[in-house]
């Protein structure tokens, strides 16, 4: 196999034939469940409060930690085929993780807040908010890895997290 980020994309290209991965991006979409797991707890969160203990246990993970730590088959072609990915849609792509990142970081604290405060309601809207924006960016990215687009401007990331 061909060494990590050597400018290999073609070679990847042919190596990701029939595998979970896009021949064009050279992405996987099992990445993105690292943050429906997210989305999933927080989704418990006003039925059940408790939950949000494995929230807080949640923790950013890189493409390459994901894979490694997943039970993906082709997890290591997954993690190479990333380092050689386009630069438009890995530059995007990255923008996007890091935005939901950076979501997922900013709202746990209030969610915490709302949750000692006893606040169902606002809970309720609260955590609705944080998912639904989340899902937004899962389908960004989705469409990053799917290579329906291969840039997320300013205005589209203005718009999910107004939104």
């Amino acid at each position: 196999m061909p060494e990590k980020g050597a400018g290999f994309t073609g070679t990847y290209r042919l190596l990701v034939r029939g595998k979970n991965i896009n021949e064009n991006t050279l992405l996987a979409t099992d990445y993105l469940n690292h943050f429906n797991e997210i989305i999933m707890l927080l989704e418990m969160v006003p039925s059940m409060p408790d939950c949000f203990e494995d929230c807080r246990e949640w923790r950013p993970k890189s493409y390459a930690d994901h894979f490694r730590d997943s039970c993906f088959s082709d997890a290591e072609l997954a993690i190479l085929a990333y380092d050689n990915a386009p630069a438009n849609y890995r530059q995007a792509f990255d923008a996007t993780v890091e935005q939901m990142n950076r979501l997922i970081a900013e709202a746990m604290p209030r969610i915490k807040g709302l949750i000692d405060e006893g606040a169902e309601g606002p809970l309720q809207l609260g955590v609705e908010g944080v998912t639904r924006k989340l899902q937004s960016f899962v389908d960004v990215a989705s469409s990053i890895i799917n290579g329906n687009m291969d840039t997320l401007d300013q205005t589209q990331i203005d718009r999910v997290m107004n939104g």
